[in-house]
């Protein structure tokens, strides 16, 4: 059950990130944000069953479709994404520590 939360959970973050420039890797609210309404009863289910709970009614199929379906729309938006392919603040954050260590700020 938690593997399958891990991974709405990360492909969404990565969607939200590249579409808005923000880390939110809160499910509740992508899952809503995203219109996955189908997140809800399987967070439920793992906040009501046990920890190591085996979702007995999982339908694969469906949740492969979902997974490759948002593999794809990450992919769209990482390419529309306008954020940068790497770290850009390197410098300023050393000179950033350098100040704070020499009591500069």
């Amino acid at each position: 059950m938690k593997p399958l939360l891990y991974i709405y959970r990360v492909l969404l973050t990565g969607i939200h990130l590249m579409k808005t420039g923000e880390i939110l890797a809160h499910l509740p609210t992508l899952a809503s944000e995203a219109k996955l309404g189908y997140l809800d009863e399987l967070m439920r289910f793992k906040i009501e069953a046990k920890e190591r709970a085996v979702l007995a009614k999982a339908d694969l199929t469906f949740h492969e479709r979902e997974h490759d379906r948002l593999v794809k729309a990450l992919e769209e938006a990482s390419a529309a994404s306008s954020l940068p392919d790497g770290p850009q603040g390197r410098v300023a954050l050393d000179d950033l520590l350098v100040r704070i260590r020499l009591g500069r700020t």
